[in-house]
This record gives structure tokens, C-alpha cells and sequence, in this order.
């Protein structure tokens, strides 16, 4: 069985999320999508409600589970017995970042990331855009998933 997880701290989960987890899904028998804490981030909402609102976005997906989790990324994937890291990649500042990122949990684990490339419908939504379309009013509705 190939398993991935997909980390990120999802505030909030978006279609481009979603997207990505549909596609994964081609690749992936099982994703776990894995709502880690970071400590340079300041979420809006408890991750424990993120968790519930994207567990209610796959409830008919038996594939797809949600978690959250407060350790390396490496450890979390180790414990659940993934060997993949599912990511999304919009840009190339995105690109950059991720290269990074893979390079030093292969190092460190031999753990593989898979970058998916944001479907260019999707690729100028990110959770900080939704979050502050938000904080000042507007609709939302259209960057994430009917629930």
C-alpha cells in the first residue's frame, strides 16, 4: 500500500488543498492529511476545528484521514508508516521552499516528497490570501470546498 501524508497547517483548507488531494489520490492508495503546529504561524482557528471541517470535506473518502500532529514531519510519517510527503507547489518562490524542505527530511529520514503543481485555475489561492479576503469581508466561498 502506498501511503503519503500531506502536511500543512490548512488555515483554512482551500480548493487548491483539495485539488491536490484529489490528484494525489491518482498516485496514493491512502493520504493522511496532517495538520501540523508552527510555531511562525498564527492560526485563526484551533487546529482541532480545522481538523473537523476537513474530516467533513472527505467523510465519504475512507482513502483520505485527517490528523494533527506537533513533531517533525519526518516522525509524524514514520509513526503512520507513509513513505511519501504529498506537497503543493504554486510558484516558483513555492518551488524553492519545497526543494528545501525535501532535501532535508530525505536527509534526514530518506522519507521522498512528491511535488504536485497547483492546477493554474487554483494557483494564485493560498490559505494567507483566503485569511485576509476574510478579515476584511469578502466572500470566500469561491477559494474553498462546498461542504
Amino acid at each position: 500500500m502506498k501511503r503519503a501524508i500531506f502536511p500543512g497547517t490548512f488555515d483554512p483548507f482551500t480548493i487548491g488543498h483539495y485539488d491536490i488531494i484529489e490528484r494525489g489520490l491518482q498516485l496514493f492508495d491512502e493520504i493522511i492529511i496532517a495538520i501540523g503546529s508552527n510555531n511562525e504561524k498564527h492560526c485563526s482557528t484551533p487546529a482541532s476545528e480545522r481538523c473537523r471541517q476537513i474530516q467533513d470535506i472527505f467523510a465519504n473518502r475512507p482513502e483520505v484521514s485527517v490528523m494533527t500532529y506537533n513533531q517533525l514531519t519526518v516522525d509524524f510519517a514514520a509513526q503512520h508508516e507513509a513513505s511519501f510527503i504529498l506537497r503543493g507547489v504554486r510558484n516558483t518562490k513555492d518551488f524553492e521552499y519545497e526543494r528545501d524542505l525535501a532535501d532535508i527530511n530525505r536527509h534526514l529520514s530518506g522519507i521522498e516528497t512528491i511535488l504536485l503543481y497547483a492546477s493554474p485555475q487554483y494557483s494564485m489561492i493560498s490559505s494567507t490570501m483566503v485569511r485576509d479576503l476574510q478579515r476584511y469581508g469578502k466572500d470566500i466561498s469561491p477559494y474553498i470546498p462546498k461542504n
